[in-house]
């Protein structure tokens, strides 16, 4: 398959729901500082929080067996879309994976992000909310998701999330039709 982080190849595997995010909705965020591309940051301050696997650099290899696994592929398009789509949520908005600040710091540089993207390589907030992740090639990564929450407690859950670049406009629309 095509090494272009910025598009989604044909006849990606479909992630399955295998009930990891049902526990989810009505819970409430802990208060939990990480860092991001912005600062550090508290998860509780956003609205709407997009989790993803692990987002790609031009010019280096994926990791063995990423477009083969359900869900892995597609962070840079999804990140992207959210971009795209910020001044339409109208809400504070993060991206979080678990990987480096440097990692996260370059990615929001590259693609222009206005908002936090933010540094978990410890899985705290995994650990926090029981977030669901995958093994691949000796890593440990969040499974693709999206919460929006209010008031410090999530109200939705997107998952699982296919195709990636779809889950902005899906927030969108959401937000739109429930909060007025």
């Amino acid at each position: 398959m095509s090494s272009d982080v910025y598009t989604l190849p044909e006849g990606l595997p479909v992630p399955q729901d295998d009930g990891a995010a049902d526990h989810l909705p009505g819970l409430e965020l802990p208060d939990l500082v990480l860092p991001s591309s912005q600062g550090d940051v508290n998860v509780r301050d956003f609205d709407v929080v997009y989790v993803y696997p692990r987002s790609g650099r031009p010019g280096v290899p994926l990791l063995p067996g990423w477009d083969e696994t359900p869900g892995a592929r597609g962070c840079t398009p999804q990140s992207c879309a959210f971009r795209d789509a910020y001044g339409d949520l109208g809400v504070p908005v993060a991206g979080l994976s678990a990987q480096t600040l440097d990692d996260q710091i370059e990615f929001a540089e590259r693609n222009h992000m206005p908002y936090p993207v933010i540094a978990d390589p410890a899985l705290r907030l995994r650990d926090a909310l029981a977030l669901p992740t995958f093994e691949i090639a000796g890593h440990t990564l969040y499974k693709r998701l999206a919460w929006i929450s209010r008031d410090g407690r999530i109200e939705r859950v997107f998952y699982p999330v296919f195709p990636p670049d779809r889950n902005a406009a899906d927030v969108v629309a959401w937000l739109r039709a429930n909060r007025h």
